[in-house]
Formats: C-alpha cells, structure tokens, sequence
C-alpha cells in the first residue's frame, strides 16, 4: 500500500516548531508515525493537499503530519477500510466522552461532519480521490475511564474525583501543546496501563508468565522484568524502586532512593538520589539531579530538571535547563477555567480542571519561580528570578526574555523563530 504525508507547516506554540518534529512518547512524531505504518505500507511521498498528491491507481493511505495515531487504531482503521472496498476517513463521534474531553479542546484539524468530527486520515483502495465521498470510519477506542486525582469536597464539590477517559486506541491531532500531554500521558502512559489490565484480564497465558516472572525473580508482580523493561548497559542502584509497565533505554544511570512509577524512560538519562518520576516520559539524555520530581510531565530530550524542581502535569522541550527550585503549579484556586493556546493562536478553555504549564526548546529558567497553571514560556527564553518577577502569572514571550535585560544578550542565541520569522545570526 502506498503512503502519502500531507504537510502541516503550522508551529505550535510555545516551541515555534512543526507538530511533525515535535518528540511524542520520546520520538519524533514523524518517526512514530513511520514506526506505526512500516507494516502497512512500502513507499512514501509527501505533499501540499489532496489535491497535490499522486495518483497511482493503487490502495493508497493519506493522513496528515500533525496527527499522533497508535498501532492499534491503524490496524482496525484499514481492517475496516479495506473491508468496505471504498474511500474512507477516519471519524470520531461528537459526543465521544474521549474525543470530546481530550481530543475536540483546543482543536483546529477536525472538520465538522453531522454527528461526526471528520481527521485528516484517509484510504483509498484505487488511489487518490480528491472529491471521493469518503465513507465515515469509526473505530471503537474502547475507552475506559480513570481516575487520577481525588479533590476533597471543601477544595472542588463538583469535582470529586478527577477522571481521564483513556481510551486503548487512540488518534489525536498535535494542534496544540496540551495535545502532546494528552498523546503522552493519557493515550500514553494511562493507555498502556489499560492495555495492560485488559490483557491481564482476559489472557490466562500471560496472567500465568507474569506471575511465574515474578515469583521466580522473588520480586512484587509490577516490579518484575515483564513489566519493567530495562535497556542496555544501565546502572541502578538496589535501593530504586521501580514500578511498571515502565521502559527504560539504554545507558541509564539511576541512583539511590529513586522512586519510578509507569514511565518511559530515554536513552542515556542519568536519574540522581531521591528523584521522583510518576506517569512521566523522561527524553533522550534528560539529566535530573537529586530530589527533581515529576508528575505525569513530558521531558523532551537533553533537558535538565534541577534539584528540589517539581513539575506537574508540564511539557517541556528540548536542550532546557530548569533550575532548582521552581514549581509549575496546576491547579486553579479559584474557580477559574484553565486555557492554553490553541492551534490558532487564541486562548481557549482546556476542559481540565489541572493542568501545568509548557516551557519551549532552548530555553534557561533560574531558580526559585513559581509558575501558575497553563502558563506558557516560548521558546529562547531566559528568565532570572527577581525581585520584580519570581511569579509566573502570564504567558511568556520571546520579547520578554531577560537576556535583553543584560549587555550580553548576543551570547543567547535565538534557535526557535517563530513561523515566518528571520533571525540574523548570533555569535
């Protein structure tokens, strides 16, 4: 079958970066996306529209760069496309609880079809139709419904627990950067999870081999090498604990006291003394010195989390040094809507009742900030931490950046442009 990848060149803030090169589940988009199809298709071309793209007379599969799909939804996509011998679309349910929780907030790549949201995911079994009418897929993402946080009744009375609706398949569209939250934590990491459990449930085989695993390594069942997946050449200390389902790369150094609950973990990351990592996926070559802690956060590849750092529920991208000290809060004490950058531009309401903030590529952040929920910080930025600005309480722009403040401002040098933009060489 062949493959055709429509071109989004739309940034998303606040990494001024393609949703394409952006890492999802520590890889790339593309890459992913690549990784997920190589059993399905043999070649590949890129362009503008459907209306660009070739015809070959041949089954052909079309979806655009910005979308995150896992191996499961592809496989009952085509089952059920191929099965209909017409052209197709993928297609979500309006009032789907996960489409319409996680996947619809913040959105500007669905297109609105009747009690449809219509992805930019076709196939076409002679090749492509630009002005086919393309028949509604709907795969069952098997949603399940977890909970993640229990509010008490005098905080939130209307909350109660608070829920994600995790679905065992899952297509998202990368619009904006709380969709890479979404694509890494809760069709990530809670998906897995319930891949898991369903498994564990209705496989009696693999229920006997994870606990002959774990009886024959005298280790708890989540603790076992069936759930705990450790690469090569990684160093951990005996006093670790490590819970799985969990994915540890290669070159790993983990020291002692270090608490690591379902994460996936990169290549070459070097854990310190007394790190806490929950729900989180930790990139290629991230460093977190003693006493970091994360909670169901994204850490592209190469950053450094600084000692006594928290961060909750936060993306951050690549080649960023946060300092010691610093909290990303995530939760509104008044009862205010959480809202973050949608794909447009505009601030849009979140729909989740928590939520951190983004830090871009690039980016240098001192110690001792506190950052408020759904705050962004762009791309390049410095920030020192003052008498006039030890609060985060707004999105921060490459403008606003205190290396402007310094006569050294040439030595930071600007990776990140924002779409459009030219920047004259630094150095």
């Amino acid at each position: 079958m062949h493959k055709i990848v429509l071109r989004d060149h739309r940034h998303v803030a606040p990494f001024n970066e393609e949703a394409r090169d952006l890492r999802i589940q520590n890889k790339p988009l593309w890459l992913h996306q690549r990784d997920v199809l190589v059993r399905h298709t043999v070649d590949e071309a890129e362009c503008a529209s459907l209306e660009h793209a070739p015809r070959t007379g041949q089954p052909t599969l079309v979806y655009r760069d910005n979308l995150f799909f896992d191996q499961d939804y592809i496989d009952d996509f085509l089952a059920q496309a191929r099965r209909s011998g017409q052209p197709c679309r993928a297609a979500f349910p309006t009032d789907h609880p996960t489409f319409r929780a996680h996947a619809l907030p913040l959105a500007t790549s669905y297109t609105p079809a009747g009690a449809h949201h219509l992805a930019d995911l076709w196939y076409f079994p002679r090749g492509v139709e630009p002005q086919a009418a393309c028949q509604p897929i709907v795969v069952d993402l098997e949603t399940r419904e977890l909970g993640f946080y229990r509010v008490p009744t005098y905080m939130a009375t209307e909350s109660g627990e608070l829920v994600y609706q995790v679905p065992r398949r899952g297509l998202l569209a990368i619009d904006s950067w709380v969709h890479i939250f979404i694509a890494d934590q809760i069709y990530g990491l809670f998906g897995r999870g319930a891949r898991f459990e369903h498994r564990l449930n209705h496989d009696l085989f693999y229920n006997l081999k994870v606990l002959g695993r774990a009886l024959l390594e005298r280790q708890q069942v989540l603790r076992c090498s069936e759930l705990v997946q450790i690469g090569r050449n990684c160093v951990i200390h005996p006093s670790a604990v490590i819970s799985g389902p969990t994915v540890i790369g290669d070159n790993v150094t983990i020291g002692a006291g270090a608490v690591i609950d379902n994460c996936t973990i990169g290549d070459g990351v070097n854990i310190s003394q007394g790190v806490e990592l929950m729900l989180s996926t930790i990139g290629d070559g991230a460093f977190l010195p003693f006493r970091a802690a994360t909670f169901l956060t994204t850490l592209m590849d190469h950053t450094i989390i600084a000692q006594n750092t928290c961060l909750q529920m936060c993306v951050v991208g690549r080649r960023t040094f946060i300092g010691a000290g610093n909290t990303f809060t995530d939760y509104n004490l008044l009862p205010i809507p959480l809202r973050a950058v949608a794909g447009d531009g505009s601030l849009q309401p979140t729909g989740m009742p928590v939520l951190g903030g983004a830090v871009g590529h690039n980016c240098r952040i001192g110690s001792g900030l506190v950052i408020y929920p759904a705050r962004t910080i762009e791309s390049d930025v410095v920030l020192f931490a003052s008498a006039e600005r030890r609060v985060i309480d707004k999105h921060v722009s490459f403008e606003d950046s205190d290396h402007f403040k310094t006569p050294m401002a040439d030595l930071h040098q600007r990776l990140y442009p924002r779409h459009g933009e030219r920047v004259a060489d630094s150095w």
